[in-house]
């Protein structure tokens, strides 16, 4: 890569190279050293310039451009420290600044500097969290954090298991896999033939992919996803729910698995999940709850009720501290109320990692809990994090970042003329389109809905090459494209909503 060079190492070091630093050179600490401050001065530089609100959210090219601009290729001869920094400093450059208060275009957003902290020494002990013998201290972090969530979800005294997995996506594998273990747990060896039917789950029209995928890695068939359609604020319909789960089961299939979503990842809506437990409990269904999005608000008295009233009903919860608690991507968690599952579904017994005859107590082995062998260290920052704040510090979080959205949503009605509001908003998605001028004295009809949902991505365009802005888009099953807008930054304030919201009608006013 080539970029003005601001970050100069000494002559002496200038032009070392990656041979000349620990651990390759056991006298080599003095470059070593002044290389990774001189890192730290390029993040800490990075940080500074995504903080100014006066800086760009991003510096946009088009990707045959990107490529010229970037040198990208693997040399055969290493290049030399030198221009590693020349090379972080430009990486940077052209990254977005999804940290940046403008930056309300994904539900991680911001750039907690404790959970950061906690990744550059998760980086640097680079463990494994396979077995207590290797991450002692990152086990019991775990097993701590853990049981404290599931004491948030409700279960008593924290009962029960949980493991972090890489992504919300395969937390809902998880719970998937342990569902089909807890109904046919000779499933795990024989496979289909122990089912003796056809399985079937059911999940509403709004749920994350990722939901619908488990159909297809666990061998269902997508066509054996149910998918429950949902009211006109996205919530499942409980009513439908149970007739269909009473259609299937006239088929001769058997219903077995019910996701319901607490925070959908476009509306931002909650399922009612007391219904849709009494309906589980009625045709035995084990009930998931995807909290991913929604589930920090477990951590707010003022907003957790009635969003998540019943979800310590559930037999299993996906919660991603990433998201809304603002833990560094990627951060998530699955949690089971009954123990010993996990293992029983996922253990492997590999030996050479899982003996039984080892020093200390091989229940605080997780390896075999997971179909993973490798598994990153996810805790230490959710940790740190987590000692900063206190749980009195999240809960000022949450109720902070709903305030926030609360704020955008008066500020929208009060510009009917500029501004139309989808729906009220339960989470922190706020929905809307932008009249520009030509459409600000039509009435609103289907027409209407088409032509501000074919505005939605030109401007979004704007936003882009402008770099000022980045708040994202997409259609629905009841309407075309429209702006969802984030606030899950904890830099985010008043002033930069009426930013946003004054930026878009400057660059969209004449579309």
């Amino acid at each position: 890569m080539s970029s003005e060079n601001t970050y100069s190492l000494s002559k002496e070091h200038g032009n070392l190279k990656y041979s000349d630093i620990l651990p390759q050179n056991a006298e080599g600490f003095p470059a070593t050293k002044e290389f990774l401050m001189k890192v730290v001065d390029i993040l800490l530089d990075y940080i500074k310039t995504q903080s100014d609100r006066n800086s760009k959210v991003l510096e946009f090219h088009h990707p045959n451009e990107m490529l010229r601009l970037l040198d990208l290729e693997i040399p055969d001869t290493g290049v030399t420290l030198q221009q590693l920094l020349v090379d972080c400093s430009t990486t940077l450059k052209y990254q977005v600044k999804t940290g940046h208060p403008h930056f309300f275009n994904q539900l991680s957003c911001g750039l907690d500097l404790v959970s950061m902290a906690g990744e550059w020494l998760t980086a640097t002990a680079n463990t494994n969290m396979f077995t207590y013998e290797i991450a002692p201290v990152f086990i019991l972090m775990e097993h701590v954090v853990l049981q404290k969530m599931r004491e948030i979800i409700g279960w008593p005294n924290g009962a029960g298991d949980s493991i972090l997995a890489p992504g919300g996506s395969i937390s809902n594998l998880y719970a998937f896999l342990a569902a089909r273990h807890k109904m046919f747990p000779q499933y795990k060896e024989r496979g289909l033939a122990a089912v003796g039917g056809q399985l079937v789950m059911f999940t509403s029209d709004q749920c994350h992919y990722s939901v619908r995928s488990c159909a297809s890695v666990g061998g269902l068939g997508t066509d054996n996803c149910v998918m429950v359609p949902s009211d006109e604020r996205g919530r499942m319909i409980p009513q439908r729910l149970e007739e269909l789960i009473l259609e299937r089961k006239a088929k001769g299939h058997i219903p077995f698995f019910v996701n319901a979503s607490a925070g959908t990842t476009v509306i931002g809506a909650f399922d009612p999940i007391q219904e849709i437990a009494d309906i589980c409990q009625k045709y035995n269904c084990w009930l998931h709850v995807d909290a991913a999005w929604g589930g920090g608000l477990l951590l707010s008295r003022k907003y957790r009720h009635p969003r998540l009233t019943g979800i310590e009903r559930a037999d299993s919860v996906t919660w991603n501290p990433h998201k809304l608690m603002g833990a560094l991507l990627q951060c998530s968690t699955i949690h089971f109320k009954e123990d010993g599952l996990l293992i029983s579904c996922n253990q492997m017994s590999a030996e050479y990692l899982f003996m039984t005859d080892k020093l200390y107590d091989v229940k605080y082995d997780t390896g075999d809990k997971v179909i993973q062998c490798g598994r990153h260290n996810d805790i230490f920052k959710l940790w740190l994090q987590w000692r900063a704040k206190g749980s009195e510090g999240f809960e000022k979080h949450m109720d902070r970042l709903m305030e926030l959205t609360e704020y955008m949503v008066r500020r929208i009605k009060q510009m009917p003329d500029k501004y139309y509001l989808i729906l009220e908003p339960e989470l922190v998605n706020c929905c809307f389109w932008y009249l520009p001028t030509r459409l600000r004295n039509v009435p609103h009809t289907a027409d209407r809905e088409r032509a501000l949902g074919e505005i939605c991505p030109i401007l979004k365009n704007r936003m882009m090459e402008s770099g000022t802005l980045m708040v994202g888009y997409q259609p629905d099953d009841r309407r075309p494209n429209f702006f969802r807008n984030i606030i899950s930054s904890a830099a985010v304030t008043e002033a930069d909503v009426d930013f946003l919201l004054a930026e878009m009608d400057r660059l969209g006013h004449d579309l």
